[in-house]
């Protein structure tokens, strides 16, 4: 008879592609999920990956198998942590992650919306990683994907980085890109941080090299090197959804054909996936982001 068990450790394989990164997801030693795929494929009667060095690549079968099973699977873990909330009080705290200038104009809104309290933390990406990583955040918003072990992401939103400058600011109609990449590095810059993270995004996608700029000013928030710009101290990079809530007259992109797209995440921890509370989280910021 299969053990139910050898199809979850079938269907973490095949989304990791790895035994020794499914064992890690599902809080099991490698020699345990190895034995699940052997008895599941013994049972079978054919193999159902393909072992190379690098990665477990599935064979037909095993790609047919994971589409008839995965769905079932996911149906018996929802019905698992459905039973299981529904037999313990309510989760009225939440505890939320995010960049600071995100949280302020797209999450700050929608606190009414949640229908729960809420505890919310600051970070950059890997700060915010080590909170949901100690349980001091719930959920965490994030620009990077870090593989580690019962942490899940789903993708959110795109947003737009884009170069600005003071609206006072005459900018030369450059046609080629090595036209603007000339006038753009004889200019004041304004950085996020020492090694230029928002910029270097930026200027590696479309300049395809490191950026080798005049950065007098370093300020770890983007509201701030906003008010920078508009007092006419230089040019930076931010999101543009900043710019909603910026006067009028007082920024202009610059190149706006150089802009480039910056996915966002929601990410946490597996055994929190079915929680109601952050079920309704993210469907209130999905629906207004």
């Amino acid at each position: 008879m299969i053990d139910f068990e050898w199809y979850r450790s079938f269907v973490f394989i095949y989304r990791h592609n790895s035994v020794s990164e499914a064992a890690k997801s599902r809080f099991m030693t490698q020699p345990a999920m190895s034995q699940h795929l052997a008895s599941l494929e013994a049972e079978i009667g054919e193999p159902l990956f393909v072992r190379t060095a690098r990665k477990m690549i599935p064979t037909e079968r095993g790609k047919l198998l994971y589409t008839e099973v995965a769905p079932l699977v996911e149906a018996l873990e929802q019905l698992s942590a459905d039973l299981k909330t529904s037999s313990q009080p309510s989760l009225k705290w939440i505890k939320i992650g995010s960049a600071p200038e995100f949280y302020q104009e797209k999450i700050l809104p929608l606190l009414p919306k949640f229908g729960t309290c809420s505890i919310s933390y600051f970070g950059t990406a890997e700060e915010l990683l080590g909170i949901l990583e100690e349980d001091k955040a719930d959920i965490i918003i994030t620009s990077k994907k870090f593989l580690k072990p019962g942490v899940e992401y789903e993708k959110l939103w795109e947003e737009e980085l884009a170069i600005i400058a003071p609206a006072h600011w005459e900018v030369p109609d450059a046609v080629s890109l090595k036209a603007k990449e000339r006038w753009l590095t004889e200019q004041t810059w304004i950085a996020y941080g020492p090694e230029l993270p928002i910029i270097r995004r930026l200027w590696r996608e479309r300049f395809k090299k490191r950026p080798m700029l005049s950065t007098p000013y370093i300020i770890p928030n983007l509201h701030m090197i906003l008010r920078l710009v508009t007092s006419g101290a230089g040019l930076s990079v931010v999101p543009t959804y900043l710019l909603d809530t910026a006067k009028e007259g007082e920024v202009q992109v610059v190149y706006a054909d150089l802009s480039v797209r910056n996915e966002l995440f929601f990410a946490y921890k597996s055994k929190h996936k079915y929680i109601p509370e952050i079920q309704q989280i993210k469907k209130v910021i999905r629906e207004h982001i």
